[in-house]
């Protein structure tokens, strides 16, 4: 496979923060909100360079996307950042009706989703996030895995009209996202080609899937790698062909198995082309303190268990 070297590690919502920053000097309609979290969101650029532009709503998150479907009223592409937990579990409501029912040109920016925030521990670790947005007409959900891919999700974001959640991370990881690959809402990106298996990955574990298609490759298999960033629209297209190329999926997402990308890929597999399917992801558990490496060790995400999932869906073929 291509090499997907780095030489830098960043956070992916440093990735949201610095294409903010840009927007704000490119774009005058975009504004930001922000739930008394401005520097985790990374918005203190926005912040100092637009005052005018940036709302502190303090810890009020569903006034804060209220005020977001106001201000898209007005012609306003509004950035409601804080953490995924909150954007996503605490503003429901709001978001169903003001956003999703309403068709309102609002971005929700969601920041510290998964278990790889770490020593928070369950109470802030939001693992169903992708499930709830998936859920809802008009929302796009978008779901990437390093510092490029975010920057440029975030843009993408701003140009489309309508409802968009875009989730996004904590921990600082491996920037290897080529810059010259177009992100494309609603495409997925091939990283390599094979016959065996497939495996589609979004979000942080992408890194970790790289490292299992390495480790399967070593074993003499050939891995098709497919980086799935919108989970809604989800390019069925993509997996179908690769499904059709391998006759083996493997899903990989750092969210419950229920209702995330494993759920979407075999929906998608289900009405067009059954094949196996096996699911790395939680499952149906909250999580726990702990370093994103001890908790990805724990809930089986380290390439290892991708590799094994891998094996299982190759052997289910067989029979």
């Amino acid at each position: 496979m291509r090499d997907f070297n780095f030489t830098e590690k960043n956070d992916t919502r440093s990735g949201f923060g610095d294409a903010l920053t840009e927007l704000g000097k490119t774009n005058p309609n975009v504004v930001a909100l922000c739930a008394d979290l401005i520097g985790s969101l990374k918005m203190n650029d926005f912040v100092k360079n637009h005052p005018e532009r940036f709302i502190q709503t303090g810890i009020a998150e569903a006034n804060m996307i209220g005020i977001a479907a106001g201000l898209a009223t007005t012609g306003k592409i509004p950035f409601a950042g804080t953490f995924a937990v909150f954007a996503a579990g605490r503003t429901y409501d709001q978001i169903r009706l003001t956003a999703a029912y309403s068709n309102k040109n609002i971005k929700i920016a969601a920041s510290h989703s998964g278990i790889s925030v770490g020593e928070d521990g369950a109470s802030h670790q939001m693992i169903e996030d992708l499930a709830l947005m998936r859920a809802l007409p008009n929302m796009v959900v978008i779901n990437t895995c390093d510092y490029n891919q975010t920057k440029a999700a975030t843009f993408a974001a701003a140009e489309y009209y309508g409802p968009v959640y875009l989730r996004f991370g904590r921990p600082k990881l491996p920037v290897y996202m080529p810059t010259d690959i177009k992100f494309e809402i609603g495409k997925a990106i091939v990283l390599n080609e094979g016959t065996d298996v497939t495996i589609i990955a979004t979000g942080h574990p992408m890194w970790e899937s790289i490292q299992a298609t390495k480790m399967l490759e070593e074993k003499g298999l050939s891995v098709d790698l497919i980086n799935i960033h919108t989970i809604k629209p989800i390019d069925a297209e993509a997996i179908i062909k690769s499904a059709k190329k391998t006759n083996a999926v493997v899903t990989v997402e750092e969210h419950s198995i229920y209702g995330g990308l494993g759920d979407a890929v075999a929906n998608v597999l289900a009405h067009n082309y059954p094949v196996p399917v096996e699911m790395v992801g939680i499952k149906d558990t909250f999580g726990e303190s702990g370093t994103t490496e001890e908790l990805y060790e724990k809930y089986g995400l380290m390439p290892k268990n991708i590799v094994e999932a891998a094996l299982k869906s190759i052997e289910r073929k067989k029979h």
